[in-house]
């Protein structure tokens, strides 16, 4: 199977612990998406995150790992559809998803010996190859969705307090969906100078990556304040379409495990 060409890929916002002590939501997602013949899933695990239910911290003195998490799967449309209209909507009990259009350029198994095909891929509408899915019952959709990120370093500061702590919070302050805090292991940026996370001795400057989504209005709201803290990284968007899950109280019957 080929997955060169227009594809979707899928994000899926979660918390680690959000069925404790049972299995996670984020590992019954992989599996669906392996029962289900999906091209493949990534599961990335933030340090610091905002949501509906409040501020997410990686904690050294909690039994229970409490950090947000985001599953990334990239397939056909109409695969990808299939699988939120289904398994999805049944895992999930809160949190958020994102579509968005993926341009596959390249895609190898291993006995696989495919012709160089890398080229930049054609300029379309935003969302017109994005599926579209109906809203369940604890389910909103909003089309004009936006993902920003913000690549930053992890030392940065604003107002005596780390960057990516300060817009976690100014996003929680003007009520958006959502931020998630990713830590890179290593990179550079603008002055070439190369960040690496070694075995014995951690840097004090890491990559990070904020990913904040929701509507553009809201997007909007956070741009000034942006403009104030950021003094060195970079900035993008993009439009996505989001999914917001709310809570469902129904108590979970699966086995702990």
């Amino acid at each position: 199977m080929s997955l060169l060409g227009e594809q979707i890929l899928l994000r899926v916002y979660l918390q680690s612990a959000d069925r404790a002590p049972r299995i996670p939501s984020y590992e019954r997602i992989v599996a669906a998406a392996r029962k289900g013949n999906l091209a493949g899933a990534t599961v990335l695990r933030g340090i610091l995150g905002a949501g509906y239910h409040g501020i997410i911290k990686h904690s050294n003195w909690s039994f229970v790992e409490h950090v947000p998490i985001i599953v990334e799967i990239v397939d056909s449309g109409e695969k990808i559809a299939e699988f939120v209209r289904g398994p999805l909507d049944e895992i999930m009990v809160g949190g958020m998803l994102t579509l968005e259009r993926a341009a596959v350029m390249m895609y190898r198994q291993r006995s696989e010996d495919q012709p160089n095909t890398l080229r930049l891929a054609a300029a379309l509408k935003p969302l017109s190859t994005v599926p579209h899915i109906e809203p369940g019952s604890h389910m909103k959709i909003k089309e004009n969705g936006v993902l920003l990120r913000a690549f930053i370093g992890e030392s940065d500061k604003f107002e005596h307090k780390p960057l990516y702590e300060a817009i976690v919070q100014k996003v929680r302050e003007l009520g958006l969906a959502g931020a998630t805090v990713l830590r890179g292991s290593e990179g550079f940026g603008a002055n070439s100078v190369v960040h690496k996370a070694a075995l014995l001795e951690m840097s004090s400057d890491l990559p990070v990556l904020i990913e904040i989504v929701d509507s553009e209005d809201k997007i909007n709201l956070l741009l000034p304040h942006l403009e104030k803290m950021v003094r060195e990284g970079m900035v993008t968007m993009e439009h996505v379409l989001v999914l917001i899950y709310r809570h469902d109280e129904t108590p979970d019957t699966s086995p702990p495990v």
